[in-house]
């Protein structure tokens, strides 16, 4: 199972591709990565998806990370009398606490931390923005606006406040139980929804400590007021563009989209870029123009990940769709503007040890061309900041942490392999080279770059560079 891809796929399961024989033709298609979405199915529905997840890692002998995906708050309006209304520009409607049916005059919605967050003119957009209204009034418990873009309002329809950001925290109680739940399954990646501020993540780091990585997923415009600090905390981010797109102007949409992509490279944490990628081989077998395009643009951008979501969850062609994502992917990467893109968005390294070392594996992989370099990696951190450098050659990340492997298996250019520990440099360059030729990365007589920490098995101590020509 070899990837001569460096971009990483990232697929989500569901209806459509919760059998072993479809995630085994996941896997053997493209996917690196399967998500979990905890906004649908039930635990047992997610604990037997992982069961087979791990089938498939075992029969493959390639680490497979699982990502679970969070809920998050969801802020709805409540139910009509009839089901539905239809609200006209310019006339009035309120928003309230009270838990009546509503008509064409006013609806609950459920939410008094919403209330709290208003100031006059604030616009709130329902139903993924087709509605707008704009606070005229307000208080504790209701909301008195105008229809500022009317049309069809039916029972428990979504409510955006972009630009407002909400006093609540990022986990509902059915988040903290699904939270708790997964790590329980041994999930790899823990994703975010609906991150605000910094403290989201803090909040969410006291709860999973080390068992997993988290990813924030940006889908909020004050996330975006506070990316850096966001970014730093974080073990990895996703580029949520479904509510993004909802909460801003599209035609911001692609300009945020480069520059969290940038950021998120410049602190070396992985990327993913979700959302509507191939949407419309939800129903059909191969993708519009567009949409392939959109695909190559995150990947000439540098993303570590593209994401399937309803694609390979309930979609008709889940196969098809990794399929043709991966080739999207090869040949990008076949491209020369890739790389001279990728030299000319690269970012300075700090001044610090680790980052010197990789600093130099890019160099060196430049004018060597070895055929692999090699990490030797106990919590993850020298393979991602290797993977930061973007080099020419693949990333062999040796660990002995399976749960290590899996978490690197989203990070660009990196093949994870389970390894036992080493104790000097003499077996780590003995093992380094008979594992870059056992994984078919290599062969005898050619040239690979290693990079570690001594004393070995400490996180974040990268400080040796070894340049090794394996044996005839």
């Amino acid at each position: 199972m070899k990837r001569e891809r460096r971009a990483r796929i990232l697929a989500t399961l569901g209806p459509a591709s919760s059998s072993l024989e479809s995630i085994r033709a996941l896997a053997e298609a493209g996917a690196d990565v399967f998500r979990l979405n905890f906004s649908h199915g039930s635990h047992a529905d997610h604990a037997e998806r992982l069961q087979l997840i791990r089938r498939v890692e075992q029969e493959l002998e390639r680490p497979i990370g699982v990502l679970m995906d969070l809920q998050g708050p969801k802020l709805r309006v409540g139910r009509f009398a009839d089901g539905k209304v239809t609200l006209k520009a310019g006339t009035s409607f309120r928003l309230d606490l009270s838990p009546e049916d509503g008509n064409e005059t006013r609806v609950s919605l459920p939410h008094p931390e919403i209330f709290a967050a208003l100031e006059r003119g604030t616009e709130l957009l329902l139903d993924d923005g087709k509605l707008r209204l704009r606070v005229e009034s307000f208080g504790p418990d209701f909301a008195e606006t105008v229809v500022i873009v009317g049309g069809v309002l039916s029972d428990r329809k979504g409510v955006n406040v972009p630009g407002v950001v909400l006093p609540i925290s990022p986990l509902t109680a059915k988040d903290r139980a699904d939270l708790a739940f997964g790590l329980s399954l041994g999930v790899d990646w823990v994703a975010l929804s609906f991150v605000q501020r910094p403290e989201d993540i803090r909040e969410t780091r006291e709860l999973v400590g080390d068992r997993a990585w988290i990813m924030a997923k940006l889908e909020k415009p004050a996330a975006i007021d506070q990316l850096e600090p966001i970014v730093a905390l974080a073990d990895g981010i996703m580029v949520a563009r479904g509510d993004l797109g909802v909460e801003l102007p599209p035609q911001q949409v692609p300009v945020l989209q480069r520059r969290i992509v940038r950021a998120a490279r410049a602190a070396g944490r992985p990327v993913v870029v979700a959302t509507q990628m191939l949407e419309s081989m939800i129903s059909a077998p191969v993708p519009t123009r567009a949409e392939a395009s959109d695909v190559a643009t995150a990947v000439y951008d540098g993303a570590d990940a593209v994401m399937l979501s309803a694609e390979s969850a309930s979609g008709q062609y889940p196969v098809e769709a990794v399929s043709i994502m991966h080739r999207i992917i090869c040949e990008v990467e076949k491209d020369p503007a890739y790389r001279e893109g990728l030299e000319a968005s690269h970012s300075p390294a700090a001044a610090n040890t680790p980052d010197a070392i990789c600093c130099a594996l890019r160099r060196v992989a430049d004018l060597l061309e070895p055929a692999a370099t090699v990490t030797y990696t106990t919590s993850g951190f020298s393979c991602l900041r290797a993977s930061r450098e973007r080099p020419k050659a693949p990333i062999l990340a040796l660990t002995p942490h399976v749960g290590t492997a899996r978490r690197l298996s989203l990070v660009w250019g990196v093949h994870p392999v389970p390894f036992e520990e080493v104790h000097d440099v003499a077996e780590m360059v003995e093992h380094a080279g008979a594992a870059a030729v056992r994984q078919a990365f290599a062969n005898p007589g050619d040239v690979v770059v290693v990079i570690a920490g001594i004393p070995f098995g400490h996180s974040g101590s990268t400080n040796l560079l070894h340049v090794l020509r394996i044996p005839a």
